[in-house]
C-alpha cells in the first residue's frame, strides 16, 4: 500500500470507513454511534468495552465487523469456571514426547470476550495482559499475538449477582466504554422484519489486515495543533479531584479521576475521528465527540454523586 501523500492516505481511510459503514448496515440496523466508535478504536489500535442489556446484537455486531474486515475472529464466553489457559493456550505432550504450545483463542485478530465480568480476576488478568502487551508468556517462552489485534469485551449492566466487576486499573486498558441502547420503534420493526424472514446477506471484505495496520500507523502521523492537544490533556486533568484544575463539581462528586492514558486516547481518538470525517487535523469538536467514551469508565463517583443521581456523563458534560 502506498499513497503519494499523507493527504491521499487520509482520504483513503475516510473512504474505507464509509465503505465499512455501508457494508455493516446491511446486517446491523441503527447503532450508528456504536459502529462508528468501534471502528475508531480499531483504527486507533485500542480495545473497547461494550455495555448493554442482553439481546442488543452485541455479538452480531462484532462478528459482522470481523467479516467485513477479512480478519480472523474468535469468541470466548466467559464463565466462572474458565481458566487462564482456556484463553491463552497450554503446553501439551505430543506424540514425539515433546511439549509444544497449543495456542488458545486469544491468538486471533478480533476477539470477542463475552460477559467478561462473569469470570474470576485470575482469568480476566490473563486476557488483560495479552491486551496490553500483545504477547502471551507461557513456561518462560513469549508468543506474539497476530496484528492487528482488537479485543471487544461485553458486559451486561443488569444481573450483577455472581459477577466479578473489572477493577479500575483493568478498565483503564480499554480505550472506549461504549453503551448500547434499545433500538427505536422504527429500527426494531426493521430488525424484526430482517431476522424473521429468509433474507440472506452476503458481506464483502472491505479492508485487509495489512491495510488496517497501515491506517493505524497513519492515524498516529496525523498532526494536531498544540491548543487541541492541551485541551485534551486539560479535559483529563479536570477529572482529578483536589488538584489545581479540578472543577467544583468534580471535587464534590468524584473520588477518583482519569489517568494519563485518558489523555493519550483522547488525542488518538480525536485524530481518527477527524480523519474519518474528512479532516486532516483534529479540532476541539473531535476531542469532545469521543470524550464520553474515553472518560466514562475512568472516573469513579463518590457516595454523594450516587445519592444525588449524578452520573459520569453529567460530570463530563460540565467539563466541556
Amino acid at each position: 500500500m502506498s499513497y503519494k501523500t499523507d493527504v491521499e492516505a487520509v482520504d483513503a481511510l475516510a473512504q474505507a470507513y464509509k465503505n465499512l459503514r455501508s457494508e455493516i448496515s446491511k446486517v446491523i440496523v441503527g447503532q450508528d454511534d456504536v459502529v462508528k466508535t468501534v471502528l475508531i478504536s480499531l483504527f486507533s489500535n485500542g480495545h473497547s468495552l461494550l455495555v448493554g442489556v442482553p439481546g442488543l446484537a452485541k455479538t452480531l455486531l462484532v462478528s459482522t465487523i470481523a467479516q467485513v474486515l477479512d480478519l480472523d475472529f474468535k469468541r470466548i464466553q466467559f464463565t466462572p469456571d474458565l481458566m487462564p489457559s482456556d484463553i491463552t493456550g497450554a503446553e501439551i505432550l505430543g506424540e514425539d514426547r515433546q511439549f509444544r504450545f497449543n495456542k488458545g483463542p486469544v491468538f486471533t485478530n478480533i476477539l470477542l470476550a463475552d460477559e467478561i465480568n462473569r469470570t474470576p480476576p485470575k482469568t480476566q488478568a490473563a486476557l488483560l495482559e495479552a491486551m496490553q502487551e500483545r504477547v502471551v508468556t507461557f513456561g518462560g517462552d513469549t508468543h506474539k499475538l497476530p496484528a492487528p489485534f482488537l479485543v471487544l469485551a461485553t458486559q451486561n449492566p443488569i444481573e450483577q449477582e455472581g459477577t466479578y466487576p473489572l477493577p479500575e486499573a483493568q478498565l483503564d486498558r480499554f480505550m472506549f466504554n461504549i453503551t448500547l441502547d434499545y433500538p427505536s420503534y422504527q429500527e426494531e420493526i426493521e430488525v424484526v422484519k430482517n431476522t424473521t424472514s429468509d433474507r440472506k446477506v452476503e458481506l464483502k471484505n472491505i479492508v485487509t489486515g495489512e491495510e488496517i495496520i497501515y491506517f493505524q500507523n497513519l492515524v498516529r502521523k496525523i498532526p494536531i495543533a498544540d491548543n487541541v492537544l492541551e485541551y485534551a490533556v486539560s479535559l483529563a486533568s479536570k477529572t482529578r479531584p483536589n488538584t489545581d484544575m479540578a472543577t467544583d463539581m468534580v471535587n464534590d462528586y468524584i473520588s477518583w479521576g482519569a489517568g494519563p492514558r485518558a489523555s493519550q486516547y483522547l488525542v488518538l481518538g480525536a485524530k481518527c475521528h477527524a480523519a474519518i470525517s474528512g479532516k486532516y487535523s483534529p479540532d476541539i469538536e473531535d476531542v469532545q465527540a469521543i470524550a464520553n467514551y474515553v472518560l466514562r469508565h475512568r472516573i469513579v463517583r463518590n457516595y454523594k454523586a450516587e445519592a444525588s443521581g449524578i452520573n459520569e456523563e453529567a460530570v463530563i458534560k460540565e467539563l466541556f
